[in-house]
């Protein structure tokens, strides 16, 4: 994780470079300042800091990965990584009801937000239950 945080790290100096900058230059303007943007800049700052300091403390807590010391070798990270889902259609319909339940909002016909909400709720249960029945079923 040392190698993430030196990455983060980096990433909130460059923010802690720019934000100032870019408030300056968007101040020096007739509109005034864009305040907007410093705020943005100011969160993504703050944000890639809190990122590092989590990083870089439990980089110190943990035992050191093959990637983190100078002479780790390839073959020391083998093994098993995570359980990778496979193919899965119950994101497609979430997304596809989550479009009608948007449009029926958009062009304020309420009943179509409704079916909408109820046909969400049955993707998003088959979304959540997929491991529990059927093909890749644990």
């Amino acid at each position: 994780m040392k190698s993430e945080a030196w990455i983060f790290g980096s990433c909130t100096v460059f923010f802690v470079l720019v934000t100032p900058a870019y408030w300056f230059i968007t101040d020096a303007s007739d509109e005034g300042a864009d305040w907007t943007g410093t705020s943005a800049l100011v969160m993504t700052t703050l944000l890639a800091a809190m990122v590092t300091l989590y990083l870089g403390f439990h980089a110190k807590k943990m035992d050191p990965r093959p990637e983190d010391r100078k002479d780790g070798e390839i073959a020391e990270g083998a093994g098993e990584l995570g359980f990778f889902p496979p193919y899965s259609w119950w994101p497609l319909w979430c997304g596809l009801t989550l479009a009608v339940i948007v449009f029926g909002v958009a062009i304020a016909a309420w009943w179509l937000f409704i079916i909408g909400l109820a046909i969400g709720a049955l993707a998003l249960t088959g979304l959540v239950f997929e491991y529990y029945r059927g093909e890749h079923a644990h």
